[in-house]
């Protein structure tokens, strides 16, 4: 038997109003004061201040740190840093999607070890568990707010640190419906695509386990019934909730059978041209699948069935590439564009991209290795 790890956050509260919860569960943890790390949309939305009177009404003082960029960089992290460390806050709530969690985390992860955030780019470079972070979701795709990744944009190299330690993994998550019913369905497609090519690199990953399957043909199965329906109406309360199920098994799945040439890719042109994560990786997750197919067409088999696609009487390799072709189709219905280009992604910027690609640690459990003329030729096939 191979041995394997597998991490989540201890505590993870899921419905409508469990937002509510979140200032007595710091308050009992021994909080005093907390930093709340957001974004500017979501600051403007009003959330920003109805978690801050939630935690105020437990006892607690906040503060509230709202510049995080689409694509948190070290220089968000060093700003939040600085306001915590001078606030004296004990404690971090991460409020929004994938970038506010992955910054807070950032800000925790320093705040306990020292130093800067590109000390930890890596697996596991910490020491010591970072403070207590309440991660409040508003999208339904990153599962940032239950997993052991932070991606954080090293402003110098113009390149995402890949920064994969478990002692980020927040100490509750949320997953409130209510707070995202007004998500658009530009964003709620890039989330959602994203949570798919979680799920599905996860399930075709090198440290797959049958714990991690389950969780990832499920969200796989989620996924094309219930996203069509939040982008075609965010107030859909069924379809949020079932996406939020979705995005996180995805999350339980990859956080510990990790990712591949997808995200490793994505990485660069999200670090490089500053691209929506989620949207890199639609465009991405076609490309990649048929590049892996060779490795592992049984799975791709099985991920067409659970897209809901009828295999019978098809053989193995007739079957994967349906997968592929439903994948490609989602895409389309929901407006992802159809290749780098129309995002200002230029040819001759290949090069640097693919080499820091085979760098980025999700490489490392891709079903296929490729050489460097390969992930060129991947990512040729995505412009």
């Amino acid at each position: 038997m191979a041995t394997s790890e597998f991490y989540m956050p201890t505590v993870n509260l899921f419905g409508v109003n469990k937002v509510q919860e979140v200032g007595s569960r710091l308050k009992g943890l021994g909080c005093k004061k907390t930093l709340i790390v957001t974004d500017e949309g979501i600051k403007s939305l009003g959330y920003a201040d109805q978690v801050a009177g939630i935690v105020r009404e437990a006892g607690l003082e906040v503060v509230i740190y709202s510049e995080v960029k689409p694509n948190p960089t070290d220089k968000n992290v060093e700003a939040g840093l600085k306001i915590f460390t001078e606030e004296n806050c004990d404690s971090i709530i991460s409020l929004g999607g994938g970038s506010p969690h992955d910054c807070a985390k950032g800000i925790g992860l320093v705040a306990a070890n020292g130093g800067t955030i590109h000390d930890y780019e890596g697996v596991d470079r910490s020491a010591k568990p970072m403070v207590p972070l309440a991660a409040i979701n508003t999208t339904a795709g990153t599962a940032s707010e239950m997993t052991k990744f932070t991606i954080i944009t090293d402003t110098s190299r113009k390149v995402k640190m890949a920064i994969v330690d478990k002692h980020v993994t927040p100490t509750f998550s949320v997953n409130d419906p209510m707070l995202m019913i007004g998500m658009p369905p530009s964003l709620t497609a890039a989330t959602g695509l994203d949570a798919l090519t979680h799920a599905v690199e996860a399930y075709v990953s090198t440290a797959a386990t049958p714990i991690t399957d389950a969780c990832a043909l499920k969200a796989i199965e989620i996924i094309p019934e219930f996203l069509p329906r939040a982008f075609a109406n965010g107030q859909d309360l069924e379809a949020r909730e079932q996406m939020i199920y979705a995005q996180y098994l995805a999350g339980m799945a990859f956080n510990n059978a990790s990712l591949g040439y997808v995200h490793a890719i994505a990485h660069q042109f999200g670090g490089f041209y500053d691209l929506p994560h989620g949207v890199c990786n639609a465009i991405l997750l076609p490309h990649v699948s048929r590049f892996n197919l060779v490795a592992r067409p049984d799975r791709f088999r099985n991920i067409a069935i659970a897209l809901g696609e009828n295999v019978k009487g098809l053989s193995t390799y007739e079957a994967a590439e349906k997968a592929i072709a439903t994948i490609e189709r989602l895409a389309r219905d929901m407006n992802i564009p159809n290749g780098f280009k129309e995002l200002g992604a230029k040819e001759e910027d290949i090069p640097v991209l693919a080499e820091h690609a085979m760098a980025d640690a999700c490489a490392a459990t891709n079903p296929r290795k490729a050489k460097l003329e390969e992930v060129m030729e991947i990512i040729r096939q995505a412009m």
